[in-house]
């Protein structure tokens, strides 16, 4: 009877990410730091350093400290970010081993850049069309992620885009994201031809998590529906969806888009000013709840997996936990099969 680390999926997940385990952290904003990074590193998966808009100096002292500890990580890079291109400057300098391009979609000239400096690149893909467009561009590897997931979404189930990008890009690793914290879930993506996963909501209750401990009680708490997705009100002022257990900051946050629509009708505000506010409203509510606990009216980013989570473990427990599973359900779907 075989053993998941021996499909090809997982090996290729594995040489790709030069990781005993290609089970990635996905990067959180003021949650995915150094540390967290590197016990997913000591662990044997992968921690995605989250750049966000971090100062240039803070970046670049986060990347100093995991390349002399030697860790296995990653650098997410938002490509809307107004430090965007100083930060891919810095990961190509300070020699980054991969680079994650989210936010939105990098031009061509950015994924080459990287590639010269030898550093990986792994793009999103939100479609079968844009796959194949990170594809020609020269992107190394991809990640589909499910609306299911935490923090700014797309609109498709990860169901969906597993039909559409993972079974038609065979020649490309390819992970998936959005909706995942079992074992059993991760030994049927890789059967289906994953390379690996990648998980967040899971990592963010974690003990090496520095979110406050009453962000984590909270999630421990939280089921499934409660991680809802913020509704764009009107097209004059374009949003990206939200995903966040639902509280009083939830709220307020639909009668700022509201209170921006009314500027906007009598030109007191620019489309561009207005979308700022709004991000500037995320920003400053998932600080204050990750950082000061404020569970009432921060924000909550949570993926629906929020329901499949209850315990606060460490990185370390929380990894052999998922591969234990997986490799139990592994041996089951192998027995229903004789």
């Amino acid at each position: 009877m075989k053993h998941l680390s021996e499909l090809k999926h997982w090996k290729r997940g594995q040489e790709f990410l030069e990781v005993e385990y290609p089970i990635i952290c996905g990067a959180m904003t003021w949650i995915s730091d150094s540390k967290l990074v590197k016990a997913m590193s000591d662990a044997g998966g992968l921690g995605v350093l989250a750049a966000g808009n971090m100062p240039i100096e803070l970046l670049e002292n986060e990347i100093n400290v995991l390349n002399e500890l030697k860790a296995s990580y990653a650098v997410n890079l938002i490509t809307i970010a107004p430090n965007y291109q100083e930060h891919l400057k810095a990961v190509t300098r300070l020699g980054a081993p991969i680079v994650f391009f989210a936010g939105s979609f990098p031009r061509k000239s950015e994924i080459k850049a990287a590639k010269d400096s030898g550093v990986k690149t792994i793009c999103f893909a939100s479609t079968k069309s844009i796959a194949q467009r990170m594809i020609d561009y020269g992107a190394d590897a991809l990640v589909l992620e499910g609306s299911e997931a935490g923090g700014h979404i797309g609109y498709v189930s990860t169901v969906v885009l597993i039909q559409q990008v993972l079974f038609n890009f065979p020649e490309i690793p390819v992970f998936v994201a959005g909706g995942i914290a079992t074992g059993k879930m991760m030994a049927h993506l890789f059967l289906m031809g994953a390379a690996g996963v990648q998980m967040g909501t899971i990592f963010a209750m974690a003990e090496e998590s520095p979110a406050h401990p009453t962000f984590k009680e909270r999630f421990k708490r939280a089921r499934s529906r409660e991680a809802f997705a913020t509704p764009q009100y009107d097209s004059a002022l374009p949003v990206v969806a939200v995903r966040a257990i639902k509280n009083k900051g939830t709220l307020e946050f639909g009668k700022l888009q509201l209170t921006l629509l009314e500027q906007l009708k009598k030109n007191e505000i620019s489309r561009v000013e207005a979308q700022y506010k709004a991000e500037e409203y995320w920003a400053g509510a998932l600080r204050r709840a990750v950082h000061e606990g404020d569970i009432e009216f921060g924000s909550l980013m949570a993926g629906q997996s929020v329901g499949l989570v209850n315990e606060i473990k460490s990185v370390k427990q929380i990894i052999q936990d998922l591969v234990a599973e997986a490799e139990e359900e592994f041996k089951h779907v192998q027995e229903l099969l004789n």
